[in-house]
């Protein structure tokens, strides 16, 4: 039986979620997901508290991740053990992130809706040390743009994942990646994806209506984690 995972979704940490750890946890095991990296923007607290909420859950793995903001885009870092400060070069980040052991990841790379992904210059000097591209992200909007995921993945031979990105509950198994199992480490997990199976489907546009409401929200209500 293939497991099922997700490798990119937020929780309260992030300043444009409001989903605690607890309900991530609560949601993830209700879709069946059975390996899931938490990915808050510039935050590893949210993942550290879902794999400690996760623990009584011994068929069910968390990667701690982060989605950090370099100085030209979003850089994804898995099987993290230090928070990756944003702001610094994408090069910088990519080696603050392998230093760790961790594996990089390349999210909507080539979203033309959303501000965060790698600029063209940025996204070409650190494809070399890219592990897993994201080839189906829920949360973008525009089928040709995913297109252009999967066309780069083909081209450069980078492993292709699917992911919800989820900010909201409900989004949490929209899109997933069918593989096999690992052996806990950063190094079997990349290899299990290569023989990955794509799946899932885009999530309701209506979704970034709510994460704008939600960091409206946290700027001036800040009772939310942030």
């Amino acid at each position: 039986m293939p497991l099922k995972g997700d490798f990119h979704m937020h929780t309260s940490f992030s300043g444009d979620c409001a989903t605690s750890p607890e309900v991530v946890v609560k949601r993830c095991l209700e879709s069946g997901l059975d390996c899931i990296a938490v990915t808050d923007h510039n935050s590893i607290r949210g993942a550290l508290e879902v794999r400690k909420l996760a623990a009584s859950h011994p068929d069910f793995t968390v990667i701690v991740g982060e989605e950090v903001k370099s100085s030209q885009g979003d850089i994804i870092g898995l099987f993290l053990e230090e928070e990756v400060p944003k702001g610094l070069s994408p090069l910088e980040t990519v080696r603050r992130i392998k230093d760790q052991g961790g594996l990089v990841v390349v999210p909507h790379p080539f979203d033309t809706i959303r501000r965060g992904p790698l600029s063209p210059a940025a996204l070409r000097e650190v494809l070399p040390y890219v592990d897993l591209i994201e080839v189906l992200n829920a949360r973008t909007i525009i089928p040709r743009d995913l297109g252009r995921c999967r066309r780069l993945a083909d081209e450069t031979g980078i492993t292709p994942v699917a992911v919800s990105d989820a900010h909201t509950p409900g989004e949490l198994g929209s899109a997933w990646v069918e593989f096999g199992g690992f052996d806990g480490s950063a190094w079997s997990f990349k290899d299990s994806m290569k023989m990955g199976k794509i799946v899932g489907h885009r999530s309701t546009p209506l979704v970034h209506l709510v994460t704008a409401y939600v960091k409206v929200k946290k700027r001036f209500m800040p009772e939310v984690h942030s």
